[in-house]
């Protein structure tokens, strides 16, 4: 899995979320973990935001093909 890419991030946010969930680390440790989360979360979100942009619709209008971007 390519560091960076969606897959990769979404990933690393599903481990902090184990590790938060088990009750192991400190306040401050627990506070870090979230704050990791939460930039890997916003960088997911800009990434499905700019692969929303690329998605094409195709439609058949009058038997001739259109393409936009949606």
């Amino acid at each position: 899995m390519k560091k960076d890419s969606f897959e990769y991030n979404v990933a690393m946010i599903d481990e902090i979320i184990e590790k938060l969930e088990s009750g192991e680390l400190s306040l401050d440790d627990s506070i870090k973990e979230y704050e990791k989360a939460m930039k890997l979360i916003k960088k997911s979100s800009d990434q499905l935001e700019k692969a929303k942009g690329k998605i094409i619709k195709v439609s058949s209008v009058n038997d001739e093909l259109i393409f936009e971007e949606v």
